[in-house]
C-alpha cells in the first residue's frame, strides 16, 4: 500500500500539467440532451445533510482549512464524498473532527482533474478503498488505474448519469478542462453541488434544471468567479433570479468580492459555507 500511495502521489504531480495541456486543447462542448438521462423511478429526498470536509474558508473551531473543496452527503442511498480537497492528511483530521468514518462512504465523485480537488484522493483511499470512484473520462488512464489498483472500482463518466437514487452528475461540461457537478433531487427542488464551476456556473444550473425538469433549490460550492467584473456579476445574480434559484452557498474559489455580492442579493436565503458547515434541509425551506 505504501508503495502504491507514492505511485498515487507521482501520477498526481502528472495531473496538473496534464490538465494544463487538457486546458489548452480546442475540444468542443458535447452538449447532453434531457432526454439522454436514464432515472429510475426513486422518490425525492426528504432529508439529507452536506457536511463541508475540506475548504480554504473557516467555519468551525478545529478544523484546518486548505485550497480546495471536499463535502461528504449523507441521505441518500449511497453516502457520497464529493471532491477530496487538497491534501489527504487534512482531509482525514478534519473527518476525524466531524466524525466521519471513512469507511461509511459508498461512492467518490470527483468534479475535474485539479490538485486542490483531487490531491486527497490517495489518503482516503488508503483508509477505505471500498469504494466506487466517479471520474470523469476525460481523466487521465493512469490515475484511472491507480484507483484500481488500490482497490476501488472506477466508472468513467461522459454524459449525466444516476449516482444512486435521485443523486446524479450532470456529465462532463465545459470546452478543454471537463468538470461533471453533483445534483441531488429533494422534494422541494435540486441541490446543485460544484466544485470549481469552470464551464460556469450559470451553465451548469441551468444544466440541472434541463436534466431534471425541476426548479432549484440550492446551489452550493466553488464558483469561480474572483476575476468576474461587475458586469458579469450582475448578469450571473440576474440568471439565478430568473432560473429562480431559492437559496446559495458559494465558497472555494468564487472570491470574497462575489461571495458578497451573492449575500447582498440573496440576503436570508444566504448560506454562510465554510470546512465543518453542516448543512440540512431544514435550513434550506
Amino acid at each position: 500500500m505504501k508503495v502504491w500511495i507514492g505511485m498515487f502521489v507521482s501520477l498526481s504531480c502528472l495531473v496538473v500539467a496534464i490538465s494544463i495541456l487538457v486546458g489548452r486543447g480546442r475540444d468542443e462542448d458535447q452538449e447532453v440532451m434531457a432526454e439522454d438521462l436514464k432515472r429510475s423511478d426513486a422518490p425525492p429526498i426528504t432529508d439529507l445533510e452536506i457536511i463541508v470536509a475540506y475548504d480554504n474558508y473557516p467555519h468551525t473551531d478545529g478544523l484546518k482549512t486548505g485550497w480546495g473543496f471536499s463535502c461528504v452527503v449523507r441521505g441518500p442511498g449511497k453516502t457520497i464524498l464529493f471532491d477530496t480537497g487538497g491534501d489527504g492528511a487534512v482531509l482525514l483530521s478534519n473527518m476525524e473532527k466531524l466524525q466521519i468514518d471513512p469507511k461509511e462512504i459508498d461512492a467518490v465523485v470527483l468534479s475535474h482533474i485539479h490538485m486542490d480537488h483531487v490531491g486527497g484522493l490517495g489518503c482516503f483511499l488508503a483508509e477505505n478503498a471500498d469504494v466506487i470512484v466517479y471520474v470523469p473520462r476525460s481523466f487521465p488512464d493512469g490515475l484511472k488505474q491507480a484507483v484500481r489498483t488500490a482497490g476501488a472500482k472506477t466508472v468513467d463518466v461522459h454524459g449525466p448519469v444516476e449516482i444512486c437514487g435521485s443523486v446524479y452528475s450532470t456529465g462532463e461540461l465545459g470546452t478543454g478542462l471537463k468538470e461533471q457537478s453533483l445534483i441531488v433531487r429533494t422534494d422541494k427542488g435540486l441541490i446543485v453541488i460544484t466544485g470549481c464551476a469552470h464551464p460556469g456556473i450559470v451553465k451548469i444550473v441551468r444544466r440541472a434544471a434541463d436534466l431534471l425538469r425541476e426548479d432549484v433549490l440550492f446551489v452550493m460550492g466553488g464558483f469561480h468567479l474572483g476575476g468576474a467584473s461587475q458586469r458579469e456579476m450582475e448578469s450571473i445574480l440576474s440568471s439565478f433570479r430568473k432560473a429562480k434559484v431559492h437559496r446559495v452557498g458559494p465558497c472555494h474559489c468564487t472570491g470574497d468580492g462575489p461571495i458578497g455580492m451573492f449575500a447582498e442579493q440573496f440576503g436570508p436565503d444566504f448560506v454562510r459555507v465554510g470546512v465543518g458547515r453542516t448543512i440540512r434541509m431544514a435550513d434550506l425551506q
